[in-house]
């Protein structure tokens, strides 16, 4: 009996409880849905006008972020094929080698000409009184030179015929270096014309080049027919895109990199096959891409990115601008030695220029020691001026 009494009393208990609530079934969809819309247009317009600081990184993905990119391990990167792991080895045990050390230390200039060279006087005024501190080379292509100055009798090394745009230029390059690289005491490279001028004298040239602790090698991205436009994917895999650079041929370079260079055979054999006149219809100049993108590539951070020849593309034609007798003045040399901003310019319809100032051991310096093109009518101004410009 106090069993049911208790379960009755159980029963009234609950009885007495309040019934559940019903709220109208349409309200909680509603809610959901106006949330729901709102957060997507915030996140639209997040992604549209991205966070510029780095809080907001954390909240929103960004384009303009990468903080969060930051925290991944890299990609991984592409096994190297055999050739190109040793080729990557081979250079970088040159590049940790310690410089050898010379008591007599000089500066290798490396003439690459046709024939006889038009400014040799004006080359041995340059180079008088600092015959300890020099050496010369000269690579003739077509004839052998007639050689005015003491200098250069005796420099000509074992040349082999030119063909502009093709590989023979490299193959050029590559043995004055070799030649060069026989004397210990050479510590800088320097590529000339025969129509290239010194801009200044030989004590600030020498300073220049022997104090400096980088390669003055052109290279420069060119999203144009005439830079990547350039590029054929028989470069792969050692060549991606992205890695395709251009620049000028003129070049100075420390010992350790003329190592390297003379003793690539990877990268050399890639433009030899597929950068030449007239490949799968492009016009491909082997000496405007290898070292550009074999620097890049293997010693980005080795080299300034600009050359210490001047030049001329003004014109914008296949060769550069041309100085003849009556463009030689005072002011034109003056107006060269002052340029200390290097400019680059793409092919492409846009003409996009980047502008950047010549750092000279992080010090903004001026840009160029030699200028080229030259005509042989200008020795006489040249050489009435040269006392002059040289201490400008």
């Amino acid at each position: 009996m106090k069993t049911d009494k208790a379960w009755r009393l159980g029963m009234g208990d609950m009885q007495v409880l309040p019934g559940p609530r019903h709220r109208p079934p349409l309200k909680r969809p509603i809610w959901i849905i106006v949330m729901v819309s709102l957060v997507s247009v915030f996140l639209v317009c997040a992604y549209i006008y991205p966070p510029q600081s780095r809080t907001s990184c954390y909240v929103f993905s960004s384009r303009s972020c990468n903080v969060i990119s930051d925290w991944l391990p890299p990609a991984p990167a592409r096994e190297y094929t055999d050739d190109e792991l040793a080729s990557r080895i081979l250079v970088r045990e040159i590049l940790s080698m310690p410089p050898v050390q010379s008591k007599n230390a000089k500066i290798a200039f490396m003439f690459l000409s046709t024939g006889s060279l038009h400014f040799e006087k004006l080359w041995d005024k340059f180079f008088h009184g600092h015959e300890e501190r020099f050496s010369v080379y000269v690579h003739a292509s077509k004839e052998k030179p007639v050689h005015v100055s003491r200098y250069f009798i005796n420099r000509d090394i074992r040349s082999e015929q030119v063909i502009w745009g093709k590989i023979t230029m490299i193959d050029a390059e590559r043995r004055l270096l070799a030649n060069a690289l026989k004397d210990p005491d050479n510590q800088h490279f320097v590529l000339l014309s025969d129509s290239c001028v010194p801009l200044r004298s030989f004590d600030y040239v020498y300073n220049y080049l022997m104090y400096s602790n980088i390669s003055f090698v052109d290279s420069f991205v060119d999203p144009g027919p005439h830079g990547n436009g350039r590029y054929t994917e028989h470069m792969l895999p050692e060549i991606e895109m992205k890695d395709f650079r251009k620049g000028a041929q003129w070049f100075t370079m420390t010992r350790q990199h003329a190592l390297i260079v003379v003793a690539d055979s990877l990268y050399y054999s890639i433009f030899r096959d597929y950068c030449k006149p007239g490949f799968e219809g492009k016009n491909c100049i082997a000496d405007e891409h290898y070292l550009p993108t074999f620097f890049h590539m293997l010693d980005p951070g080795g080299i300034a990115n600009w050359s210490v020849t001047h030049v001329d593309w003004s014109e914008r034609k296949w060769h550069p601008k041309s100085y003849k007798a009556h463009d030689v003045t005072y002011d034109l040399l003056k107006n060269i030695t002052s340029i200390d901003q290097s400019v680059h310019v793409t092919s492409d319809e846009k003409r996009e220029t980047t502008v950047k100032p010549c750092l000279w051991n992080g010090i903004q310096r001026p840009c160029y020691l030699f200028a080229r093109k030259f005509y042989p009518e200008t020795i006489d101004n040249l050489l009435h001026l040269f006392s002059n410009w040289t201490t400008i």
